[in-house]
């Protein structure tokens, strides 16, 4: 990038205004949480009912304008939409002339870094990638959530501090990483918060089929232990069944979930596989109770092998 357009950044108003296109979940509560930092939302676009709810909701008077005119209007213009309509959205927007000099541009999509951004760069633009490690709903809780929340940040060097500024503004946590390394970086927070959700959802559906009135209340403690000890203490955490090398008990889970889940059977073998290589890796199940747990894990569940007897002070 040259250093011609850094005067611009370093003479530009310190309040900004803000436009958004996309009005999806993540959109307006950025720029909520940045008019609540003294920026002033000026333009939002959106094009489904929902969208347009959510704008009226977090950003009440802001009008909505195709996105062209929220480019026309806004210095800081945040760019969240899905990531496979993003590049053609980039393109689109600086082919037809809409982005500005001196204007920065922002998207919060995990899986791009700052490149996806490069035609805009051409026309002047300066390029931000900020995205928010969170899951969104759409609603005023949203902008909340964002005080400590953590954001990918990546952009030229010349604009890091910029870009950290803006996040710091938003309530947020700067987390600094590299190009190359965006699609890793979003792997890696699917992996946790999307999958999770299936976990928690299913576990949810297989207690109230197997009569527990309240299977939310049951799974709340439960599972914010354990995301805290997972948190605390990595593979050290692992705990139940797979990690004890309890084959019986787990070829009895395989077993109730054929009969009254077959859904979820695929599910669980992967993930009880997983758990097995990292506890076989980090000592915590015993090669000699291995044999037989993998066996049952490799069968999907078929035969019957003996069940160990269960260490209470181990569980």
């Amino acid at each position: 990038m040259s250093t011609d357009q850094q005067p611009e950044l370093k003479d530009r108003p310190a309040r900004l205004a803000v436009g958004v296109v996309g009005a999806g979940r993540v959109g307006p509560a950025l720029a909520a949480s940045l008019q609540l930092a003294g920026h002033r939302p000026v333009a939002v676009s959106g094009v489904s009912d929902a969208s347009r709810r959510r704008a009226a909701l977090l950003l009440p008077d802001v009008p909505l304008v195709a996105p062209a005119e929220v480019l026309r209007r806004a210095d800081l213009v945040l760019l969240t939409v899905p990531d496979d309509t993003l590049p053609g959205l980039v393109t689109g927007l600086a082919e037809t002339g809409a982005v500005r000099p001196g204007q920065l541009l922002v998207h919060t999509s995990g899986r791009y870094g700052a490149k996806v951004l490069d035609p805009a760069l051409r026309a002047g633009a300066l390029p931000l990638a900020l995205h928010p490690a969170m899951t969104f709903t759409g609603t005023p809780v949203d902008v909340q959530r964002l005080a400590g929340c953590s954001f990918g940040v990546t952009a030229p060097d010349e604009l890091r501090l910029a870009a950290e500024a803006l996040v710091i503004e938003m309530g947020g946590e700067p987390e600094w990483i590299a190009e190359e390394n965006r699609p890793l970086y979003h792997a890696a927070l699917a992996l946790g918060s999307n999958h999770l959700v299936t976990l928690v959802a299913q576990s949810m559906e297989l207690l109230r089929a197997a009569g527990v009135e309240a299977p939310d209340r049951m799974l709340g403690p439960l599972l914010g232990a354990a995301l805290d000890n997972a948190l605390r203490s990595g593979d050290a955490a692992l705990t139940g069944p797979v990690a004890r090398g309890d084959a019986g008990t787990v070829a009895a889970h395989v077993r109730e979930l054929r009969e009254h889940s077959p859904q979820t059977l695929a599910g669980y073998l992967a993930m009880a596989r997983a758990t097995a290589d990292r506890a076989l890796a980090h000592g915590l199940l015993k090669p000699e109770l291995a044999e037989d747990l993998l066996g049952v894990l490799a069968g999907g569940g078929d035969g019957d092998p003996l069940a160990g007897g269960i260490d209470g002070d181990d569980r």
